[in-house]
């Protein structure tokens, strides 16, 4: 099986019903060993655009991850990013906002991390947790001091949404590319890897009881992303909707995505005028008689 890009795409305009997006595709791969392989490939091919990306800096990339818990951002983050130099790549994961960030408009906290030209930026949760856990707990929105004749229910996501697509419409303008992925994990895959992260005493960390709590709230979880992604899904920033019951075919597919999208940039590497190459020859020179 190919990975096309456009199978796992939120066109423009589209009303997302998440029951028909599935949990699980045919996977890409035969065995553990031919997965590994794959990856490694993806691997090594996004680690040399990485560095063309560095060098012809020009542009810069935005990738968005949600998703419900469990559904292995952290690990998809950790293996199709393996292969990228760190001074190239920032990571940025977003909990509770702080007391400062309340004090500011809710865009303000991710966009002081907004990678530069030349470098990729990852959110491992973003913005979009005030137009799904906020919306699922509105309650939240009290803590945030906005101005009570701001706050109108009927109004106050259409206009969060309208925000958040024309700062992503501003940062395409300006050279960003933005890529979101919704890892879309079934409430039953869910509770097996909840049951696994209490089972081994190497996960039991990454549990806790606000897992089984939020896990109560799951259909209002869903009807929020069907909200979020068909608003939110654009030409130039879409969403991916990623398979995620199988952790490993999900990082090839997300790979791919990312890949194909690093090839529709025009990069190439710096170009050496005339000058430029005659001080590089006078060097060569120098350092052949040392």
């Amino acid at each position: 099986m190919k990975i096309k890009s456009r199978d796992f795409r939120v066109h423009a305009g589209d009303k997302v019903k998440l029951k028909k997006w599935p949990t699980q595709v045919k996977p890409v791969y035969h065995s553990k060993e031919q997965y590994q392989k794959l990856l490694e490939e993806q691997v090594a091919e996004l680690s040399k655009l990485q560095q063309l990306l560095y060098a012809s800096d020009r542009y810069s990339v935005l990738l968005i991850f949600q998703a419900m818990d469990a559904a292995g951002k952290d690990g998809a983050i950790k293996h199709v990013m393996s292969g990228i130099n760190p001074q190239g790549c920032q990571v940025f994961s977003f909990k509770h906002p702080s007391a400062q960030e309340l004090e500011h408009d809710f865009l303000w906290r991710t966009t002081q991390s907004l990678p530069e030209r030349g470098r990729i930026g990852i959110f491992n949760r973003s913005y979009y947790e005030e137009v799904l856990i906020v919306r699922v707990h509105p309650d939240i929105l009290q803590a945030q001091n906005i101005p009570p004749e701001l706050l109108n229910k009927k109004t106050i996501w259409q206009e969060r949404y309208n925000s958040i697509t024309d700062l992503e419409d501003h940062l395409h303008r300006n050279g960003t590319r933005i890529i979101k992925f919704f890892l879309h994990l079934s409430k039953e895959e869910q509770r097996k890897r909840f049951l696994e992260r209490i089972d081994d005493t190497d996960k039991n960390w990454k549990f806790s009881p606000a897992d089984i709590e939020e896990r109560g709230y799951w259909d209002q979880y869903m009807q929020a992303y069907e909200a979020c992604l068909s608003a939110t899904s654009t030409k130039d920033a879409p969403w991916y909707v990623v398979p995620a019951d199988d952790k490993e075919n999900a990082r090839l597919i997300i790979s791919q995505i990312i890949l194909d999208t690093f090839k529709t940039l025009k990069m190439h590497y710096p170009e050496v005028d005339k000058k430029r190459k005659q001080e590089l020859l006078a060097i060569r020179k120098q350092l052949e008689m040392r």
